[in-house]
């Protein structure tokens, strides 16, 4: 379980990333109409969903199952966006429900429930704040069921604290995500065969 923690930050980043269709969106799909009137005067002032992750180099603390660990990730507007639509490659096209809700207290509410990349499906529900300028944090609750992995199945919650540190370091390039210990893995890269790499 050497990088557990850090594939739940993965998790945690393509959850955040494909949670970018609105309640608007998602009732166009299913041909059902949305609540806009009724929820109006709560969100007519602030965006539908969270604004981009500002460019450079972030430093994010992903806490789950009573352990902790920090690692950095580097981004530009074209990996920002990728990766935002994407959810690190696979999530637009495993996850069979993505919505995300304005909050009335700030932040956005989320809900997604996708196919796991080991098997089974993974239901997530959980709130996103923050500005994406300068910080912002996630908390999220997943329910995994019909995995390979016993231990994998059942009720997890996580939460990812994240900071901007400022321009990415000229070792990393967007997309890089540096864990504890050196190694490197490239979310825009993930199943071309070039995600994982010795970052010493």
């Amino acid at each position: 379980m050497k990088h557990a923690i850090a594939i739940s930050a993965v998790a945690l980043l393509a959850l955040m990333a494909c949670q970018k269709k609105t309640t608007t969106e998602t009732a166009a799909a299913t041909g059902t109409a949305a609540p806009a009137a009724a929820t109006a005067p709560e969100v007519s002032t602030g965006p539908s969903t969270p604004p981009p992750r500002k460019p450079g180099l972030w430093a994010q603390t992903i806490s789950t199952a009573g352990m902790q660990q920090t690692t950095k990730l580097c981004l530009d507007a074209a990996t920002e966006k990728q990766l935002a639509w994407s959810g690190a490659q696979t999530g637009k096209q495993t996850c069979a429900q993505q919505t995300i809700t304005p909050s009335a207290g700030g932040g956005w509410a989320f809900h997604s429930v996708c196919a796991s990349p080991s098997g089974g499906t993974v239901t997530s529900d959980g709130m996103a704040s923050g500005d994406f300028g300068s910080h912002y944090k996630v908390e999220a609750t997943s329910t995994t069921t019909g995995g390979p992995m016993p231990q994998a199945n059942g009720v997890h919650k996580m939460s990812l604290d994240a900071a901007w540190q400022g321009p990415c370091p000229a070792d990393m390039k967007p997309g890089d995500m540096q864990l504890p210990g050196g190694v490197k893995m490239n979310l825009a890269e993930m199943g071309t065969g070039k995600g994982m790499k010795d970052g010493k």
